[in-house]
């Protein structure tokens, strides 16, 4: 995930908040589309996604 992140960054110019922003539309855009897929694409999303521990501010 902090890949596409890294993307978003460079490529878009976004900020980390814009780029968790967007992924989070795009989980939630596939998901509606996809719902046979939702529980799939809730689990990607959740493995490769930011860990609470991650968070350096408490």
């Amino acid at each position: 995930m902090e890949e596409l992140i890294n993307r978003l960054k460079n490529e878009a110019g976004l900020t980390d908040e814009q780029a968790l922003q967007a992924i989070t539309i795009v989980k939630d855009f596939a998901k509606e589309k996809f719902p046979i897929f939702s529980g799939a694409i809730e689990k990607v999303f959740t493995k490769y996604g930011p860990k609470p521990e991650d968070d350096f501010m408490p």
